[in-house]
């Protein structure tokens, strides 16, 4: 299909929907025009996977599971949704960056298709922070847990909006990271935070007014945390790729829910 003037937000949600989720969209355009859009739009793919996974652990507490298999099965699924492409990024940043090389042979390491140590550690604490914190939210009641659920799915997803902005480089020139590397205009990066934090904030007073500041600070905090992590691994790989938007997303939303838990 062909963009015209009337279509290009379709295509960047499908761009979106096809290159951040296993959901069957097809991808019709694989420009930089297309890019823009669908890293624009990538939030709104979270909002998908996040409503699944908080459906998924609120069905679980419902018919009489434990807190702790809710928390597995919301973790669960955006793993299956992504077919666990954020989830390897990370894997495989930790081991560029835990390998103390120069930025070449940090990225060839990244490349390779094993885990290595640092990469299997980031990954086992990392999910049990995130299954830990989601189980401490579904044990408050299944709305809570949802919540967390979308929100961390949102707020991963607006990391790699922002990762994606005008001036941050690709470290190499082919992959997803460099199809994506600056095509996002500081502006709309600005005005889709807004927004992500918007929804978080009202997602939260839908669950309870008390919930609404701790899903505001949720966005904010993660975006702190994924905004230092960006500009590290800038410093140490001269830009960004595929693995370390995989990285920051799994970073994003790992620090909303520990700001969900402790707020």
């Amino acid at each position: 299909m062909a963009a015209t003037p009337a279509t290009p937000w379709l295509d960047g949600l499908r761009f979106a929907f096809g290159t951040l989720t296993v959901f069957p969209v097809k991808v019709t355009r694989w420009d930089r025009d297309a890019a823009r859009g669908g890293m624009l739009s990538a939030p709104l793919a979270g909002l998908a996977v996040g409503l699944c996974a908080g459906a998924a652990g609120a069905l679980l507490l419902l018919a009489g599971a434990s807190a702790l298999l809710a928390a597995v099965a919301a973790v669960a699924v955006p793993a299956v949704l992504t077919r666990g492409l954020h989830l390897d990024g990370l894997a495989d940043t930790a081991d560029g960056l835990g390998s103390g090389k120069p930025a070449e042979d940090a990225l060839r390491i990244m490349k390779q298709s094993d885990i290595g140590p640092f990469g299997v550690i980031t990954l086992v604490f990392v999910l049990l922070a995130q299954v830990a914190a989601l189980a401490q939210a579904y044990g408050d009641g299944w709305q809570q847990g949802a919540l967390a659920a979308v929100v961390a799915a949102m707020v991963a997803r607006l990391a790699l909006t922002l990762a994606a902005v005008d001036g941050v480089p690709a470290a190499r020139p082919e992959g997803l990271g460099a199809a994506v590397a600056g095509v996002v205009p500081k502006v709309g990066a600005s005005v889709v935070t807004v927004a992500v934090m918007v929804a978080a904030a009202g997602a939260g007073a839908l669950v309870g007014s008390a919930y609404s500041l701790p899903a505001l600070f949720a966005v904010v905090g993660a975006e702190m945390v994924t905004d230092g992590l960006l500009r590290h691994c800038r410093r140490r790989f001269g830009g960004v790729t595929g693995d370390v938007f995989g990285a920051l997303a799994e970073t994003a939303a790992t620090t909303a829910l520990v700001v969900l838990c402790v707020t």
